[in-house]
């Protein structure tokens, strides 16, 4: 924070205190206001974007003590350094535990010393402020959104799972946002200042993906060079979020149960066994009971992850929040790409929630996001969309072609074009297409894609 935008009160029924210590703050560009009692200094920092707070220890109308436990009540991160001429050791104990930043003593003044502790304080309210303004932004990104029966019976489970130390898993197609309900209960429980750590099974090789779970030990593998910290480390007194976890080997899986069951594991390379605190929750868009039947699965694994099962229904079951959706990622991303806000209108409600939506909240979110940038118009009607959305019934050629030929293809041209339409930003592309940027990087390569 810039001095010249610091506001500092100082409250101190000494005239000749007071003025000297406003008189070098002003001096270095500091904005300084007087208080002279307890009742008028808490009304000013009611009504006044103060930063920065000096208390005297003893004022005429209440004790500096009890100004600051009433300070603290109105803006609890607002940082206060306590000044006392007769201060004792109980004093500056008391205040520290009340929240000053710190206690300074008049008959040790040293200016120097002084401005260093205003400094520090004022970039300690700075951050305070930033890592607010970080939760409310986390908040809003992971907002859920759904007036629907369907959705109120979502919203229900994550308010009643959070709180609890339960593994959840949630299951749902592709896109109807599992990793948005998982965020939501991190974010709603006692973890949610922890770290919330995400694994897409899909997009890593087995061996890959067990020395990214567990972590590795130098030398446990050719290329193990350093020691590694696997997720599990990572996520201590946190969340573990294991995206499309049917695609885990049994090698992992059996690994997975172990830690689920005893709270302990080994890094990859090593005989020492670590314990940590981690919720685990897992996601799939396949059928696990299949997948048992198929021998691709445990058993034993679906029954520790499966203790609060939560369903995500598919867009298309969920046609009462198609419009309160579309509308929130269309303000969204105008505010994201710097351009007008747009509406849409009735029939442009009415055409979005006639549409299949195969590819659920992902698809619906980026045809607006399309639709903020390629419509310059205010109001979007449903010929706008059919635009941005490029509907055709007409039938595809078809070639005759052995099936994975045909499939690399198609691949191929798909992320050829998601690669195109964010400017070959691979960070975005892979966040888009929900894997992980290396993995995207190796794919390009496997198909030959390049900038053009």
């Amino acid at each position: 924070m810039q001095n010249s935008k610091a506001k500092v009160l100082v409250i101190d029924d000494d005239p000749r205190a007071r003025n000297t210590l406003i008189s070098i703050l002003s001096q270095e560009g500091y904005i300084a206001f007087p208080a002279e009692d307890g009742a008028s200094a808490l009304d000013m920092i009611k009504n006044n974007g103060i930063n920065l707070v000096l208390l005297d220890l003893m004022l005429p109308d209440m004790s500096g003590i009890e100004v600051l436990k009433q300070l603290k009540e109105i803006k609890p991160a607002l940082p206060v350094i306590m000044i006392s001429g007769l201060a004792q050791i109980k004093d500056a104990v008391e205040a520290t535990r009340e929240g000053a930043y710190d206690f300074l003593e008049k008959s040790s003044f040293d200016k120097d010393k002084f401005l260093t502790i205003i400094r520090n304080a004022l970039e300690k309210e700075r951050l305070e402020k930033e890592i607010i303004l970080l939760k409310e932004e986390i908040l809003k990104r992971y907002q859920m959104i759904g007036i629907s029966k369907e959705m109120s019976k979502v919203f229900d489970l994550v308010e009643k799972a959070a709180p609890t130390k339960a593994s959840i898993l949630i299951t749902g197609e592709s896109g109807v946002g599992k990793e948005l309900v998982a965020r939501a209960i991190h974010i709603r429980s006692e973890r949610k200042d922890n770290p919330f750590v995400k694994i897409n099974c899909a997009a890593m090789p087995d061996t890959l993906l067990e020395s990214e779970l567990f972590g590795y030990e130098k030398g446990a593998f050719t290329d193990a060079k350093n020691q590694k910290q696997g997720k599990l480390e990572i996520a201590d007194n946190g969340t573990l979020f294991l995206d499309e976890i049917a695609d885990m080997s049994l090698s992992a899986q059996a690994k997975l149960l172990r830690f689920l069951q005893e709270g302990e594991f080994e890094r990859l390379g090593s005989t020492k066994t670590i314990k940590v605190d981690v919720r685990v929750i897992a996601a799939t868009n396949k059928n696990l009971e299949k997948e048992i039947s198929e021998k691709k699965f445990r058993d034993d694994l679906l029954y520790r992850l499966n203790v609060i099962k939560i369903n995500v229904p598919p867009l298309r079951e969920r046609k009462d929040d198609i419009a309160e959706l579309a509308m929130y990622f269309l303000k969204s991303a105008c505010e994201e790409n710097g351009v007008a806000l747009k509406i849409l209108s009735k029939d442009a409600v009415s055409f979005l929630e006639n549409q299949y939506w195969k590819g659920n909240i992902r698809e619906l979110k980026n045809a607006m996001e399309r639709t903020s940038i390629l419509i310059k118009i205010n109001e979007v009607d449903s010929d706008d969309l059919k635009k941005v959305i490029e509907i055709t019934n007409d039938e595809l050629e078809i070639i005759e072609k052995p099936l994975r030929d045909a499939r690399d293809d198609f691949e191929k041209e798909y992320i050829y074009k998601i690669l195109k339409r964010n400017n070959w930003n691979l960070t975005k592309t892979a966040q888009v297409l929900d894997i992980d940027r290396t993995h995207l990087y190796r794919v390009m390569k496997q198909l030959g894609i390049k900038e053009t």
